[in-house]
């Protein structure tokens, strides 16, 4: 990766990855790879282009400056967006959204992208952890954020709950 975010790479693509700020042009086809990636992985949660492009748009207008695309031949194929959570122990980049075109997949493109959003974050807000939530039943990606040197935190858990029925119970 050189300094504009470039990298080119003969052994990963045949072109140029290069991983830049996402803009509102982004949003489709990005909403396309995010739907594609998420069929591959078939873990229940189906998608739409409508529905994952309200996501995205939701992370572009929360966090701007931390929603990076990953392109490839100017062709958006991925991307990584997170937010800044003020915690008790300094800023947390918070449940953001990795997701790469399976076409790219396998290939160093979250990686990259991952460099160059935890760097960002860093330096600009001086985070000191990320929290997110990821799948356990299947290995990919949970294998690959504890290869990076996340942990599982037993202690946690994730609730959801049908608000109507929240509503109902109170």
């Amino acid at each position: 990766m050189n300094k504009d975010n470039t990298m080119n790479n003969n052994n990963m693509f045949h072109n140029t990855l290069h991983i830049r700020l996402m803009h509102k042009k982004d949003l489709q086809p990005l909403a396309e790879a995010y739907v594609a990636a998420y069929e591959q992985q078939n873990i229940g949660e189906h998608w739409t282009i409508g529905t994952a492009k309200q996501l995205l748009a939701y992370w572009l207008k929360k966090q701007p400056d931390l929603a990076f695309v990953a392109e490839c031949d100017g062709k958006p194929v991925g991307a990584f967006i997170a937010g800044i959570k003020p915690w008790w122990d300094g800023n947390h980049l918070f449940d953001g959204e990795l997701f790469v075109h399976p076409d790219f997949q396998k290939q160093g493109v979250g990686t990259e992208l991952s460099k160059v959003l935890y760097k960002t974050a860093f330096k600009k807000y001086k985070v000191t952890k990320y929290d997110a939530f990821t799948f356990k039943k299947i290995k990919f990606p949970l294998q690959w954020y504890k290869k990076q040197g996340f942990i599982e935190q037993k202690e946690w858990t994730i609730i959801s709950g049908d608000v109507r029925e929240i509503i109902k119970n109170l």
